[in-house]
């Protein structure tokens, strides 16, 4: 439930993302009769026995797959330990370059893939936690080693969501509503547009490259010893280094501020440490 309310506070299609949805809705057929062009963000559901050929793009003649039909969208991966380990795998090089490339004997095509990937999963084959959970530890292991290393450092946020209790299901208290957040993400990439009007290849924090990193996340030295400790503590990786820096400088766009500040990166370091409980 959570993953489908997520395209309703992301920010509007600008008309070149629409523009570019639209070319690859139209070579595979999604196109309604009389419709001209997408104007919602894309929000793909592939199956768990999905092939690498349909999450990818194949055929005899290259067409897209799923990861390109969530081009400036959403792809949702439900139950993701249920899907082949190497058809997980195949996501990787998209996740980091935003594009794919499929050869076939008829040629070769390359389709824009830069979509933003949503996992969920069960933390042990029947659903509980690991103290409560009935299977074996080698099960648990077993049934987690079905995600690689790779893959997980390449997600940014990694977020635990407790059983919801009956008296909070039942609850009449609402919280902040789809629009009021939606105002706050569309003020952040505001801010990210603003930064990066002379880099028309950057669209967001996370296209990111080395360059821009030194120069939008800079940090004070308490802030960098506080990340330098947890890099050494989580025995992260380079990867996870420069993706941390992305999503504290967008916690810091969301809050309205320009510079990088310690709960900031605290916040950011709290998104990579559930792999570590889980996976180690």
């Amino acid at each position: 439930m959570l993953a489908k309310r997520l395209t309703t506070i992301l920010p509007p299609l600008t008309l070149e993302e629409a523009l570019e949805t639209t070319k690859i809705h139209s070579i595979v057929g999604l196109l309604k009769p009389g419709q001209a062009l997408v104007t919602r963000r894309p929000f793909r559901t592939p199956h768990h026995t999905a092939s690498d050929a349909g999450l990818l793009g194949g055929n005899a003649n290259p067409t897209p797959g799923e990861i390109s039909l969530a081009h400036h969208g959403v792809l949702f991966l439900d139950e993701l330990p249920e899907f082949k380990r190497a058809v997980l795998e195949t996501m990787r090089q998209p996740l980091e370059d935003g594009w794919v490339t499929i050869s076939r004997a008829a040629g070769t095509m390359t389709f824009p893939a830069q979509f933003m990937l949503v996992a969920a999963m069960n933390p042990t084959p029947d659903g509980k936690m690991p103290g409560e959970s009935r299977s074996s530890p080698r099960e648990i292991q077993n049934y987690l080693g079905r995600i690689s290393g790779p893959l997980l450092d390449r997600i940014d946020l990694h977020v635990e969501v407790p059983p919801v209790k009956f008296r909070e299901i039942s609850s009449e208290r609402t919280g902040e509503d789809s629009a009021t957040i939606r105002k706050r993400v569309i003020d952040a990439r505001t801010r990210q547009q603003v930064r990066f009007v002379n880099k028309p290849s950057i669209t967001c924090n996370t296209r990111m490259g080395p360059r821009e990193l030194k120069t939008y996340c800079a940090l004070d030295d308490t802030t960098k010893e506080l990340l330098k400790f947890a890099m050494t503590d989580l025995n992260l990786s380079a990867r996870a280094y420069d993706r941390i820096l992305k999503v504290a400088r967008t916690i810091a766009d969301l809050a309205g501020v320009e510079k990088i500040a310690s709960d900031h990166i605290s916040e950011a370091i709290q998104y990579r440490s559930l792999d570590r409980q889980l996976w180690t």
